[in-house]
This record gives C-alpha cells, sequence and structure tokens, in this order.
C-alpha cells in the first residue's frame, strides 16, 4: 500500500457534472495554494531560481496556506543532486514543502545496498549522484560496484538517506492528486501500487475514460506542459519538461479553480 499522509477515500465519490466542457476545472480547498515542482534532476541552478521565483509570486499574490510539492526525481543526471536536496531540506525549514518518491530516488536507495542496483543506478544517471556525494572521479573509474557501495554509505550522511526514506508516494488536495509518475486508472486512489506511483507511463497517460480527480504528475518528459483532457475535464497534468537536458524547470500553481504555469531557465 501506498503512504498516504491525507485521506483521500472521500475523492472515490466525486461527481462531476455531465456534458463537461473546457469550463470544467478541479478546485482547491478554500484558501489553499500549492506550488508543484516537476523532475530537478540535480539541476541546483534551476531549482534556486524556481523557488526565488515562488516566493515571489506567492508574496504577491497574497495570504493563503500555501504548500509546495516536490514531485520526486530530485536526483540523478544533472550536476548537483547532493546540493539540490541540501537546498530542498533547508526551504523546509522556511515553509511547509513536502517530497513525493520519485523512480530515481527509489534506485538511489536501493543502490546503497544491493550490486546490481547500483549498477543500474550508474547507468541512468547515478553517476553524477554520486560524484556530487564527494565519490572521486578517479575512485569512480577503478573501484568495482561493491567498493562503490562501501563508499557511498560513507559518503552519503544517514540523515540524508533517513530524509529520502521519508519521501510520501502521494497527495491529495482538493479535486487534485499528485503523484510522481502517475496513477493506475484501474485501482482506487487508495488502493494504488508505490511501483505504479513511481514507474507508471501507460495505460495512465492515454487514459480515455473521464477520472474523478486530476493527477498532477511529472516523469514523463514533455517539451510544455501536457494537459490529458476527457469531456472537458483534465485528467492529468504532466510538468516534467527535462530540466537536466532541456535547461527548463517547470512548476505549476494552483487556488481555487485558477492555475499557472511557471518556469526557470539556463537562458
Amino acid at each position: 500500500m501506498p503512504r498516504v499522509f491525507k485521506s483521500i477515500g472521500s475523492l472515490l465519490g466525486l461527481k462531476r457534472p455531465d456534458g463537461g466542457g473546457a469550463s470544467l476545472r478541479p478546485r482547491l480547498p478554500e484558501g489553499r495554494r500549492i506550488y508543484a515542482i516537476g523532475d530537478i534532476h540535480g539541476r541546483l541552478d534551476l531549482f534556486e531560481q524556481m523557488v526565488a521565483q515562488i516566493e515571489a509570486d506567492d508574496t504577491n499574490r497574497g495570504d493563503a496556506d500555501t504548500l509546495v510539492i516536490l514531485l520526486g526525481d530530485l536526483v540523478d543526471r544533472g550536476a548537483d543532486s547532493a546540493g539540490v536536496i541540501a537546498a530542498a531540506r533547508a526551504w523546509q525549514k522556511t515553509r511547509p514543502v513536502r517530497m513525493l518518491m520519485g523512480n530515481h530516488e527509489e534506485m538511489f536507495l536501493r543502490s546503497l545496498n544491493e550490486e546490481a542496483a547500483m549498477r543500474q543506478f550508474l547507468r541512468v544517471g547515478g553517476r553524477e549522484t554520486v560524484l556530487s556525494f564527494g565519490l572521486t572521479r578517479e575512485e569512480y573509474r577503478t573501484l568495482s560496484h561493491d567498493h562503490v557501495i562501501a563508499r557511498m554509505r560513507e559518503l552519503v550522511p544517514a540523515d540524508v538517506v533517513a530524509w529520502l526514506q521519508s519521501a510520501e508516494d502521494i497527495i491529495a488536495e482538493g479535486d487534485y492528486v499528485f503523484a510522481h509518475a502517475g496513477i493506475d486508472p484501474a485501482a482506487a486512489i487508495d488502493a494504488q501500487s508505490p511501483s505504479d506511483l513511481r514507474w507508471i507511463r501507460e495505460p495512465f497517460l492515454s487514459h480515455g475514460e473521464k477520472m474523478a480527480v486530476c493527477v498532477v504528475h511529472g516523469h514523463t518528459i514533455r517539451d510544455e506542459v501536457e494537459i490529458r483532457r476527457v469531456s472537458g475535464w483534465p485528467n492529468r497534468i504532466g510538468i516534467d519538461t527535462g530540466a537536466f537536458r532541456t535547461g527548463r524547470l517547470t512548476a505549476l500553481g494552483l487556488q481555487g479553480s485558477e492555475r499557472w504555469v511557471m518556469e526557470a531557465s539556463q537562458d
């Protein structure tokens, strides 16, 4: 069972108007404001930009009960995963910031204990992560996978491991559900498997029946924010714009039935 930190069983019974048009919009509870940030993948430069943008935007929009949700995949591929983790933890000391477990956090944690997992992890962007925690390039070049594991256990602080392990699998707010990769459309919201929440693509991405919730997710890279509507209702909003590759990190702002997009860019 996924770790769910808010009761979401009531979402299963949501009723939406029939004959939907483009005006159908999911809502947050009154007074709630949420910023969801897509896959950061070690791009500390873009993350710092986004933090500054969100802080300014939140101030300009006036008082609200504001929450920031990191959609997972803070690590790998980009140059400074260790720095991103440190920045996220520092931000949590100044405002409510919750983090979802991405498939890359899952691989990172497994790699600290399993040789096969370390081998896979290094193939999909983990090399940059281990270097960001202080493994030298000479060590990376010469050590066996088992010895890399031993060194990473020395280099990654226990409180960082515990912080990653504490990441949530799914968050529900109003008509929205936040998950790293998406959900299994055939399963009840409160019966989703952690594997699907961290890894799924199909049948979620192209699901053709209207869902009772709008899922905000990352994991699948698109050139722009992608909204999949069915009968006018947005089943999902994908906000992974490939920060590690494109130099563009995207966030989605939500309040009431309003939503807006923010972008941090290396340009």
